[in-house]
């Protein structure tokens, strides 16, 4: 299964190499990563998708991760009500034949162009994973040239920080 942790660690060079490699250390594949800082200086935030089989492996991941010394929070995100979201630059092929097609397949799934030449377009697309993948799938008949993701991103709802794992 995989399940969303926020990660709040110091803000200190080699700790998202410190993260990713005791993760995957286990065995345990990570299915996308962002890291950025926060509203405190001192502070990032690392979102990680991370495919283990049960509960106990998620435990252990947690307690592993809880031992390192610039981890300040561990927050699970798969069962709270919370926000997430991708983001994707798409290029795809654009002929004058094709380019009104695209347009309005972009406005369908409230995408914006930020790109265009005479042979390619440029779609930015912020949403859930699903929703970029279903876009993606849609364009895949035009011709994708070139797709840049961000990973998952999230917060949880409210006006209150998640609690601790």
């Amino acid at each position: 299964m995989k399940y969303t942790l926020a990660v709040l660690v110091e803000n200190r060079p080699g700790v998202l190499t410190h993260i990713s490699g005791l993760i995957s250390r286990r065995a345990y594949n990570i299915e996308s990563i962002a890291a950025s800082y926060t509203e405190e200086a001192d502070t990032t935030r690392i979102t990680i998708d991370v495919e283990v089989d049960d509960e106990i492996q998620l435990e252990q991941v947690v307690n592993q991760l809880s031992k390192l010394i610039d981890v300040i929070k561990i927050i699970n995100l798969t069962h709270i009500d919370s926000i997430h979201r991708d983001l994707a630059l798409i290029k795809v092929k654009a002929s004058p034949d094709t380019r009104s097609d695209i347009v309005d397949i972009v406005e369908i799934f409230r995408a914006k162009i930020v790109d265009v030449n005479r042979e390619t377009m440029v779609i930015e697309l912020t949403g859930e994973e699903s929703k970029i993948d279903a876009l993606c799938e849609v364009l895949m008949d035009y011709g994708i040239i070139e797709i840049a993701r961000t990973g998952k991103i999230a917060l949880s709802r409210g006006p209150i920080a998640a609690k601790n794992m």
